[in-house]
Protein backbone atom coordinates (compact mmCIF):
# COMPACT_ATOMS: atom_id res chain seq x y z
CA UNK A 1 0.00 0.00 0.00
CA UNK A 2 1.26 3.33 -0.55
CA UNK A 3 -0.06 6.94 0.44
CA UNK A 4 1.18 10.10 -0.93
CA UNK A 5 -0.15 13.15 0.62
CA UNK A 6 0.58 16.50 -1.91
CA UNK A 7 -0.56 20.25 -0.15
CA UNK A 8 -0.05 23.39 -2.43
CA UNK A 9 1.37 21.62 -5.47
CA UNK A 10 0.91 21.89 -9.30
CA UNK A 11 -2.71 20.51 -10.83
CA UNK A 12 -0.22 18.92 -13.06
CA UNK A 13 1.46 17.03 -10.38
CA UNK A 14 -2.10 15.66 -9.22
CA UNK A 15 -3.22 14.87 -13.08
CA UNK A 16 0.21 12.86 -13.26
CA UNK A 17 -0.38 10.55 -9.60
CA UNK A 18 -3.81 9.63 -10.63
CA UNK A 19 -2.24 7.74 -14.32
CA UNK A 20 -1.24 4.91 -11.01
CA UNK A 21 -2.77 6.14 -7.91
CA UNK A 22 -6.51 6.89 -6.65
CA UNK A 23 -7.22 10.41 -5.71
CA UNK A 24 -9.35 9.43 -2.70
CA UNK A 25 -9.62 12.98 -1.32
CA UNK A 26 -7.49 16.34 -2.51
CA UNK A 27 -4.05 15.59 -2.25
CA UNK A 28 -4.38 12.19 -0.82
CA UNK A 29 -3.46 9.40 -3.39
CA UNK A 30 -3.90 5.57 -2.70
CA UNK A 31 -2.37 2.35 -4.80
CA UNK A 32 -0.63 -0.40 -4.75
CA UNK A 33 2.06 0.00 -6.96
CA UNK A 34 5.46 -2.14 -7.00
CA UNK A 35 8.72 -0.29 -5.55
CA UNK A 36 10.10 0.81 -8.38
CA UNK A 37 7.09 2.70 -9.60
CA UNK A 38 6.80 3.85 -6.44
CA UNK A 39 10.04 5.27 -6.50
CA UNK A 40 9.93 6.52 -9.79
CA UNK A 41 6.96 8.50 -8.96
CA UNK A 42 8.34 9.83 -4.95
CA UNK A 43 10.94 11.33 -7.73
CA UNK A 44 8.72 13.25 -9.93
CA UNK A 45 6.41 14.42 -6.83
CA UNK A 46 10.08 15.91 -5.15
CA UNK A 47 11.16 17.69 -9.25
CA UNK A 48 7.87 19.13 -9.73
CA UNK A 49 6.17 19.96 -6.20
CA UNK A 50 7.80 23.52 -6.37
CA UNK A 51 7.00 25.62 -3.16
CA UNK A 52 4.31 22.53 -2.16
CA UNK A 53 4.84 19.86 0.59
CA UNK A 54 4.80 16.23 -0.05
CA UNK A 55 4.15 13.39 2.04
CA UNK A 56 5.04 9.31 1.29
CA UNK A 57 4.07 6.66 2.66
CA UNK A 58 4.69 2.48 2.19
CA UNK A 59 4.21 -0.59 3.86
CA UNK A 60 8.17 -2.31 4.24
CA UNK A 61 9.38 -4.89 6.23
CA UNK A 62 10.21 -3.79 9.24
CA UNK A 63 8.68 -3.54 12.94
CA UNK A 64 5.99 -0.47 12.05
CA UNK A 65 5.19 -2.14 9.04
CA UNK A 66 5.64 0.61 7.15
CA UNK A 67 8.04 3.58 6.54
CA UNK A 68 7.45 7.45 5.02
CA UNK A 69 9.54 10.32 3.48
CA UNK A 70 9.04 14.04 3.57
CA UNK A 71 9.60 16.65 1.27
CA UNK A 72 9.39 20.31 1.77
CA UNK A 73 8.26 19.31 5.31
CA UNK A 74 8.59 21.14 8.47
CA UNK A 75 7.88 17.81 10.64
CA UNK A 76 10.88 15.63 9.66
CA UNK A 77 11.12 11.42 10.45
CA UNK A 78 13.65 10.67 12.90
CA UNK A 79 14.80 7.20 14.19
CA UNK A 80 14.56 6.53 17.53
CA UNK A 81 15.77 2.88 18.88
CA UNK A 82 14.62 1.09 15.77
CA UNK A 83 10.90 3.31 15.14
CA UNK A 84 10.61 6.54 12.48
CA UNK A 85 8.67 8.96 14.44
CA UNK A 86 7.44 12.43 13.56
CA UNK A 87 9.68 15.37 14.82
CA UNK A 88 7.16 18.52 15.03
CA UNK A 89 9.14 21.77 15.62
CA UNK A 90 8.89 23.34 18.54
CA UNK A 91 6.84 26.49 18.04
CA UNK A 92 8.06 28.65 20.87
CA UNK A 93 11.61 27.93 20.74
CA UNK A 94 13.55 30.58 18.70
CA UNK A 95 14.92 29.59 15.57
CA UNK A 96 18.44 27.96 15.14
CA UNK A 97 20.29 31.04 13.64
CA UNK A 98 18.97 33.43 16.43
CA UNK A 99 19.87 31.13 19.02
CA UNK A 100 23.17 32.58 20.72
CA UNK A 101 26.04 30.31 21.69
CA UNK A 102 27.63 30.30 25.30
CA UNK A 103 30.90 29.16 25.88
CA UNK A 104 31.20 26.05 27.77
CA UNK A 105 33.19 26.79 31.41
CA UNK A 106 36.42 26.10 31.90
CA UNK A 107 38.30 24.02 34.03
CA UNK A 108 35.96 21.11 36.19
CA UNK A 109 33.29 21.30 37.93
CA UNK A 110 32.70 21.03 41.56
CA UNK A 111 30.99 17.89 41.23
CA UNK A 112 33.54 16.42 38.84
CA UNK A 113 36.50 17.44 41.12
CA UNK A 114 34.66 15.90 43.99
CA UNK A 115 34.01 12.85 41.80
CA UNK A 116 37.48 12.32 40.90
CA UNK A 117 39.47 13.66 43.90
CA UNK A 118 36.71 12.46 46.67
CA UNK A 119 35.10 15.13 49.32
CA UNK A 120 38.07 16.42 50.74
Amino acid sequence: MTVIVLTNCPAGLRGFLTRWLLEISAGVFVGNPSARIRDLLWEEVRQFANQGRALLAHTTNNEQGFTFRTHDHAWHPTDLEGATLIRRPDPTAPPLAATPRSEPPSGWSRAAKRRRFGRS
